[in-house]
């Protein structure tokens, strides 16, 4: 039976989310709120995790997985950017836009997409999310809650706790989530001098990107 925290959306109770981030450290898959819909997230270094990951999602390995991050000083470790690219990341994060980059030497190649070599990139604007970041301590590996079979994002912490009770080790309920995709824009034309290329247009305005 998979565990449920309920956190206060705005003040998130430290104690609850240690027990979280102590279950990620040891190989769990976690269902947590996001700024833009609920996500599935794992240890970015944990094979098994990942592969479970995966699983429940009922993807490949080509389907793009994200790096959720604290904010920006953990790209570098992760991901090639550019002075443009940086200028591009850092009017837009924290918030809700998923960005695809250049993986690095540093990105496990079983996370990244296997014939592009590149990886999505998020800074969430979520409270609770943004503190189970800190007390991990790294960037978790995630990917929007839909299950196969569904069309859209799960949304309710209850119903996720029900349906993947034996899938996942936690729930993190911090209220229903806007239930609206992120921004997904590919920056990987900058790097050779083109313009970034807006993929999905969701939650996230493209007027502080300049597009």
């Amino acid at each position: 039976m998979a565990q449920f925290f309920e956190v206060h959306p705005d003040n998130p109770q430290p104690r609850l989310l240690r027990q979280a981030a102590q279950a990620l450290q040891g190989g769990a898959v976690l269902a947590v709120p996001t700024d833009s819909s609920y996500a599935l997230v794992c240890h970015l270094d944990d094979k098994a995790a990942v592969e479970r990951l995966r699983r429940i999602r009922g993807v490949d390995e080509r389907h793009h997985l994200t790096l959720l991050c604290r904010d920006l000083s953990e790209l570098a470790a992760y991901a090639r950017v550019d002075n443009r690219q940086y200028r591009l990341l850092k009017a837009a994060t924290p918030g809700p836009y998923t960005f695809i980059l250049e993986a690095s030497k540093e990105v496990p190649r079983r996370v990244s997409h296997p014939s592009r070599k590149t990886i999505g990139l998020r800074v969430p604007e979520h409270r609770a999310l943004r503190e189970l970041l800190a007390l991990h301590g790294a960037p978790l590996l995630g990917t929007t809650l839909i299950l196969p079979g569904d069309e859209g994002p799960l949304n309710d912490a209850h119903t996720i706790r029900e349906r993947l009770e034996h899938a996942v080790a936690a729930v993190i309920d911090a209220g229903a989530c806007p239930l609206e995709p992120t921004t997904v824009v590919d920056l990987t034309p900058m790097g050779t001098g083109g313009d970034p290329e807006v993929l999905r247009i969701g939650r996230g305005p493209l007027a502080p990107l300049g597009l």
